[in-house]
């Protein structure tokens, strides 16, 4: 007894039905993946900035530093002030040039509050060009 699979030859009928189980393996393990990596890319990490390796640009001929020292102490030239004395020393430092770009250089140290609290002081000020100052890396040109 014999069995025909098939009419009229050796083809099989043409299948029209899409099989999605491999699709949906695939999309399983994506989701898994995305899954555990989505909170390991939130994690805080603490930052130690690296120096810049930028070109260091043209200074003024007299440029007004605004440095913060490690103890929180201000300083705008050599002279010390106070967060609240700090925008009035900034102008007599500009002379009121308010387009003059101000360097702003802090201790590694200074936490960022403190850097930001500089930085809206100049703003409020009417400063809006302050330049972050770094240390030149060895060998960066």
């Amino acid at each position: 007894m014999a069995i025909q699979l098939s009419e009229g030859g050796d083809e099989l009928p043409v299948n029209h039905d899409i099989n999605v189980t491999p699709f949906i393996d695939v999309m399983l393990v994506l989701l898994i993946i995305f899954m555990v990596a989505a909170p390991l890319a939130t994690v805080d990490v603490k930052v130690d900035l690296p120096s810049s390796t930028a070109a260091p640009a043209a200074k003024p001929d007299k440029p007004v530093y605004l440095t913060l020292q490690q103890s929180g102490e201000m300083r705008v030239g050599e002279r010390a002030v106070t967060q609240d004395a700090l925008g009035q020393a900034i102008i007599s430092a500009t002379s009121g040039d308010r387009e003059q770009r101000v360097f702003l250089r802090a201790d590694k140290t200074v936490t960022y509050e403190a850097i930001m609290k500089a930085m809206n002081a100049l703003r409020d000020s009417g400063y809006r060009h302050v330049a972050l100052v770094g240390a030149e890396q060895a060998g960066s040109r």
